[in-house]
């Protein structure tokens, strides 16, 4: 923790999970009068909010920084969308200020997915500020108006567990301090992550496509494809947690998956083959790759038949749509005239339907669906689809090299990866799919290492480099998390925590989004459990502070 010199601003932030957080702060000469002030502060409003609270942040700033309000819409607009990491004052005496998350949480320097970088919203910021000071301030935003950024550590307290210290600085600003991610960690966020997916299912067994959380607003449309690939990420968790709540969940959802969704159409060869169907009447190819994706996956975790028939049935609709001379496929038909309606829409249709088909393959050793894969790889290699760098490539080229070990294949799948390092390490997102793509490289390199094989491949890669950047992607993913520090800044904080979110897209939550966080970390998981490294979490939680000693009395006080 930094030492603060006077004058302390300390904010309180409380929330019962179930409403946004109220905030209150002061500045004083001393510790003890902030602390006294603030106290009677927020025993006040939890009184006016009628609220039972379980939660409990105290931030206090470390570092004022003043300029204008010219000058912040400059560094507004060099800043990605949620990415401004500082709190923000509206005068030198900081009596009108706000946390970070205040801001991300209220969405008051956001203005729309049409705009690519961060933007003062005049109406939001209005909007909240009355809310948080009332009717007695006005604001003004005139150019040569004077502001202040404030840098904040924080500490969080919750009902009956031990306070936890927030990070502050740098991209892991404002949550909690992990200094261990270890698969005791992991397992909890896998849990939780895959139990708030299991929430998004509807009674009808269709699953909400997601949620903007700063107003609580659903994303309208369903998307029968990402459907799919929700039910191969929870399957994939069930068999981390063995949950029987999220069985039964999954068990819906396949439901809805075989029933309604996917629909059989008799072949001009006389064969039956089974296609997703989306609402539009479009057919997607990866829509039938991730189809067969979750029932294999379905199929191996539980081990039983009962698909056995439509997933053949689906891989007979991708071999449909494959060109059998070219080994290109097509990815788009019109349903149920099977004409093609686009050639191409995404490059990770391609991989995707190899990777479904190879998966198959490994399920019932049909030797079918091997050429198929074979056929799409000699396609893949001559339109280098390795700068796509999509980590299902590398799934599949995995898979593939089992029954299949030839050089082109692993140098395939060290081209996947081997030049995008840099991107991966630097990139200021979370982009969960880079630590697929990380984990996918890492099997590749242990099996090449392990077998002895084509060594001279390895050789293109610096290992102790490729290493320290899964595990710094790895971490990264941890800011895209909930964690009810952050979410208790949000309208519906309960509905949110334990999930992840995207904080460039106003810190969406899209369910398919969730599940690539889901399936990168199971398979970090998996890479930590097989290099024995199980040591218990750690929080960093240093000796109790003046700061720390008074949380009890605030906490169990305010009811």
């Amino acid at each position: 923790m930094s030492k603060v010199a006077p004058p302390y601003t300390l904010f309180f932030s409380i929330s019962d999970s179930k409403q946004r957080a109220e905030v209150r702060h002061t500045n004083a000469a001393d510790f003890s009068s902030a602390w006294q002030t603030l106290t009677a502060d927020i025993h006040q409003a939890v009184w006016q909010a009628k609220m039972n609270p379980c939660w409990l942040r105290i931030d206090w700033v470390t570092r004022r920084s003043s300029t204008t309000l010219a000058n912040l819409h400059e560094i507004l607009s060099d800043t990605k969308p949620g990415y401004f990491r500082y709190g923000l004052a509206l005068d030198q005496d900081c009596k009108i200020a706000f946390l970070e998350q205040e801001l991300n949480g209220n969405a008051m320097l956001y203005e729309g997915n049409c705009i690519d970088h961060a933007a003062l919203n005049k109406r939001n910021f209005r909007s909240y500020c009355q809310r948080r000071f009332g009717d007695q301030v006005e604001l003004d935003f005139a150019d040569e108006r004077n502001v202040v950024l404030l840098s904040t550590e924080g500490l969080f307290c919750e009902s009956h567990k031990e306070p936890v210290y927030l990070s502050g600085a740098g991209p892991n600003t404002g949550r909690r301090i992990i200094n261990n991610l270890n698969a005791k960690l992991i397992t909890q966020l896998i849990e939780n992550a895959s139990s708030y997916l299991g929430r998004q299912l509807t009674s009808s067994g269709h699953f909400h496509s997601g949620w903007y959380p700063c107003f609580d607003l659903e994303i309208e449309g369903h998307n029968n494809l990402r459907h799919a690939s929700c039910a191969h990420a929870m399957i994939e968790a069930w068999e981390v947690s063995k949950d029987p709540a999220l069985q039964a969940v999954i068990e819906r959802a396949l439901n809805v998956l075989t029933s309604d969704l996917i629909q059989t159409i008799q072949l001009k060869t006389g064969e039956t083959a089974a296609f997703l169907v989306e609402s539009n009447s479009e057919i997607k190819l990866g829509g039938n790759a991730l189809s067969l994706l979750a029932l294999v996956k379905y199929s191996e975790a539980m081990g039983v038949r009962a698909y056995a028939d439509l997933m053949e049935q689906l891989a007979k609709g991708i071999e449909f749509m494959q060109n059998q001379a070219s080994g290109q496929f097509c990815h788009v038909l019109d349903y149920p005239s099977l004409n093609i309606k686009k050639q191409r829409l995404s490059i990770q249709y391609d991989s995707e339907a190899a990777l479904g088909l190879i998966r198959l393959y490994s399920w019932d050793k049909n030797p079918r669906w091997l050429t198929m894969v074979e056929k799409a790889l000699e396609y893949f290699i001559a339109t280098e689809q390795w700068r796509t760098h999509d980590h299902r490539l590398s799934y599949c080229l995995n898979e593939l090299t089992k029954y299949r070990p030839k050089e082109k294949y692993y140098q395939l799948g060290i081209r996947n990866f081997a030049n995008h390092l840099g991107f991966v390490e630097n990139c200021k997102t979370t982009f969960p799919a880079l630590l697929e793509l990380m984990m996918s490289a890492e099997k590749m390199i242990s099996h090449l290492h392990s077998q002895g094989l084509f060594q001279e491949l390895l050789d293109q890669v610096d290992l102790e480099h490729f290493y320290h950047v899964l595990a710094k992607r790895a971490d990264h993913l941890l800011n895209g998390y909930f964690w009810p520090e952050s979410a208790m800044f949000f309208k519906n904080p309960e509905k949110i925590t334990g999930s992840f979110f995207i904080r460039h897209k106003a810190f969406r939550l899209r369910a398919d989004e969730v599940e690539q966080y889901l399936s990168g970390l199971i398979a970090y998981r998996d890479f930590i459990l097989d290099q024995t490294l199980q040591k218990p979490a750690c929080i960093d939680n240093p000796p109790q502070t003046e700061k720390a000693n008074h949380i009890d009395n605030i906490m169990f006080s305010t009811s």
